[in-house]
């Protein structure tokens, strides 16, 4: 481990680290920030969870010129999920420098509001390539003073369809400009698109044999029609607090969902056909914990961010070895342990071999008896969730709810849990036992001197 203070970092920017308790640099971090602040191309192979985020978000941070109005950098991600995420990391980094502005322009809602926002330029843009390119295209958008672009989850944004908006973006851009790419697997579309677009990049790849070891790893033998008994009873066997069950298609995705649901088990489905405010709010639920299980596609987890995931479940085994990477490395963060439990079809057992040679190991197989329907209960949630109809917009903040729940609504403290607010709403958890109360409460009350809509969610 290294220092940060070790770092070509301004002054402000080493004590805001220090603040935000940033001592010690991931592997991920020491390995690129060096060549970044030197302001090499660089191309990291690094998982999410690795700490990328701060990585280049404090690398695009130091080359910004506080006193120019103008687009410096420019973060391109796959979903708005991750994009939120970024936006949030770069925020906390560069409160040291004075009047930063970092937005973020994402498909999904409306684009006037974007395009009103641009016209005064912030420092720092995060987006996705599409809603990114229409702002381009619309010439509100402009890139003449970029000096740094980062492609954040490439592999995904080339899983997208998104090659192409991503050229055509980066054909726009100064020549001179410091080009990041983080991918958390390395297949040679990615290599291409390296040598497309950087020039002499550093490369950085992170070991992933440290992670592993935090990760117990089990396979399981169960013929297709029987999976979904075999994944109810790993379920209420290990009980974990939180897991996510991942499939290969939006179909099984739904399919999955339903019939747990069906048995009893608190769970919610990810996939693509989601509309975006359905989604937000599966995402949130599922990381306040007001929702035990989340059944998702690969693709449509990759804005997922859960810090603490104790289980992570394949129902099927993918064909690509570095996606059951990316799997099971949603668990077993920050010297948690984490369990990853995959079931195998003996159609699918041709797969293991590519998986057991990416990890390098062999794999540890469990017999399990389906003979015993009746054993376990579903899991369920801790929590439960309440949305109020006021958000930032409003100038509603989570103190404010915070506020009215322990204040006129009299509930205990540690019975609120996380306070997500977005623009026209907010998400409260509510341990699940005082959910009606607070409910009834709220209802009855006032937040911020106002009768704001309150209602359950699920």
């Amino acid at each position: 481990m290294t220092e940060f203070s070790s770092l070509t970092l301004g002054t402000a920017m080493l004590q805001g680290l220090e603040v935000l308790g940033y001592a010690q640099m991931t592997p991920i971090q020491a390995g690129s920030l060096p060549p970044m602040l030197e302001g090499r191309d660089v191309i990291a192979q690094a998982r999410t969870g690795s700490g990328k985020t701060a990585a280049f978000g404090l690398a695009l941070l130091s080359r910004l010129d506080a006193g120019t109005s103008r687009v410096q950098a420019l973060v391109l991600c796959p979903t708005r999920e991750l994009a939120d995420q970024v936006t949030k990391e770069i925020r906390r980094l560069a409160r040291p420098l004075p009047n930063i502005k970092v937005s973020t322009f994402c498909g999904g809602i409306p684009l006037r509001p974007h395009l009103a926002s641009l016209v005064h330029e912030p420092h720092v843009v995060v987006g996705t390539p599409g809603r990114v390119q229409e702002l381009m295209d619309n010439g509100a958008l402009k890139l003449d003073a970029l000096s740094t672009l980062v492609l954040d989850e490439a592999d995904r944004m080339l899983d997208m369809g998104f090659e192409a908006a991503i050229a055509g973006i980066i054909g726009q851009a100064p020549k001179t400009r410091q080009t990041l790419l983080f991918s958390a697997t390395y297949p040679e579309e990615i290599r291409a698109i390296s040598s497309k677009f950087q020039r002499d990049p550093v490369t950085v790849s992170v070991d992933t044999g440290h992670v592993e070891a935090e990760i117990e790893q089990s396979f399981f033998e169960v013929d297709v029609p029987r999976k979904i008994d075999a994944l109810a009873q790993l379920l209420s066997e290990h009980k974990p607090e939180a897991a996510v069950v991942f499939c290969n298609t939006k179909r099984d995705v739904q399919d999955v969902a339903d019939q747990l649901a069906q048995r009893g088990f608190s769970v919610l489905a990810l996939h693509g056909d989601l509309e975006q405010r359905d989604r937000d709010e599966v995402l949130v639920r599922f990381a306040n914990r007001s929702c035990a299980v989340l059944v998702a596609t690969d693709v449509a987890a990759r804005g997922l961010d859960i810090k603490e995931l104790p289980a992570v479940i394949s129902f099927e085994l993918p064909s690509d070895p570095d996606v059951h990477v990316h799997r099971i490395g949603r668990t077993g963060r920050a010297g948690q342990k984490g369990i990853a439990l995959n079931l195998v079809a003996p159609r699918e057992i041709g797969r293991l071999p590519s998986i057991e040679t990416r990890l390098g190991i062999s794999a540890r197989w469990i017999r399990i008896d389906l003979s015993n329907r009746s054993a376990g209960k579903p899991i369920q949630a801790a929590m439960a969730t309440l949305v109020v109809d006021g958000g930032r917009k409003d100038k509603v903040r989570p103190g404010d709810i915070l506020g009215a729940l322990t204040g006129d609504a009299g509930l205990p403290a540690d019975a609120v849990g996380k306070i997500d607010t977005f623009d026209t709403r907010t998400y409260v958890a509510i341990r699940r036992s005082l959910a009606a109360k607070a409910l009834e409460r709220l209802r009855a009350g006032k937040i911020k001197g106002r009768n704001l809509r309150v209602r359950a969610l699920g």
